[in-house]
């Protein structure tokens, strides 16, 4: 339980897993959407997944990232209470704005690898329009 909460008593790490609640994620698209480098991603997600929160898959030079479903199933009160303190916070819902926006433009690693900084402008873009 100690390693739970280490996990998530950092900001990012809260980010990250905001994200990853609502789908698995490759490690590009989650520094892009949250525009922060692939070393401090990497660490946050290293930190949460030796706390058993999350898993890792790897689809050739892309590793994918997701809630461990045992984390889920054995923590629901954690899930649910993290789900609304997530709605209730700016930056939570922001971050969730820029996963959407993502997903609407029909971005993928491929645009990232390509153009990343293009990809996030555009995100940024849709949801500085909102």
């Amino acid at each position: 339980m100690i390693e739970i909460f280490k996990a998530l008593s950092d900001t990012n790490r809260m980010r990250i897993f905001n994200l990853l609640m609502k789908n698995e994620l490759c490690v590009c698209e989650i520094e892009t959407i949250l525009d922060m480098t692939q070393s401090n991603v990497s660490r946050h997600l290293s930190k949460l997944k030796n706390a058993s929160m999350i898993c890792a898959s790897k689809d050739a030079q892309w590793v994918h990232y997701r809630l461990n479903d045992n984390f889920v199933k054995n923590n629901s009160e954690l899930i649910s209470y993290l789900k609304n303190q997530f709605r209730s916070n700016d930056i939570y819902r922001q971050d969730l704005g820029l996963l959407y926006s993502y997903y609407q433009h029909g971005l993928s690693c491929q645009d990232i690898r390509s153009n990343k900084e293009a990809v996030l402008q555009t995100i940024k873009k849709e949801v500085e329009n909102d």
